[in-house]
């Protein structure tokens, strides 16, 4: 277990170390602008999207995950946020096309900046995995990449709160409580 935490969590750091700064900061600004923000992934991506809806959410922020059953029609004035690993998930990459051609800013997280995903967005986070040998014995799958997308989608919230001058005491009266 520790072998594979130490793995994890050093092919994290270097991805992180990779990433491009200013689309980072356009990514935040694009998601301070938008009107609503959608948000899609699937599988343990979308976890990750759904995880990150909660933030916003909680920020005071109108977030929607696409493909719930009230989820609204995407305009021109909203963002569109897809992670997928690949960019060549089919779904993904309907999304973007659709949201698109609807006039909204596309987002994708992937790490593969030539997918089908990463060419139908107008912003491409690229997460650059370094996975070494050891990738299948210790972080099966798209272990990697999904930890990452959740590490960097975690660590834009400050940046957010201070943007929008929001406190996390402010954030806990809008944490949802389900009784």
């Amino acid at each position: 277990m520790k072998d594979a935490s130490r793995y994890i969590l050093d092919r994290i750091s270097q991805a992180v170390e990779k990433l491009d700064e200013e689309v980072t900061s356009e990514f935040i600004e694009g998601i301070l602008q938008a009107d609503t923000v959608f948000i899609y992934g699937v599988g343990r991506s979308g976890l990750v999207g759904q995880s990150f809806a909660v933030r916003l959410v909680q920020m005071g922020l109108d977030v929607h995950f696409v493909g719930d059953m009230t989820t609204p029609i995407v305009r021109k004035s909203d963002l569109t946020m897809i992670i997928s690993n690949t960019g060549e998930t089919m779904s993904a990459v309907q999304t973007a096309n659709i949201s698109r051609r609807l006039g909204s800013k596309v987002v994708s997280i992937t790490s593969d900046r030539h997918s089908k995903l990463a060419l139908a967005s107008n912003l491409v986070v690229e997460l650059k995995m370094c996975h070494g040998e050891k990738r299948e014995q210790y972080a099966p799958l798209g272990t990697l990449f999904e930890d990452t997308a959740q590490i960097l989608l975690d660590s834009l919230i400050p940046t957010i709160m201070a943007k929008m001058d929001e406190t996390e005491s402010n954030m806990s009266k809008r944490h949802a409580i389900w009784v």
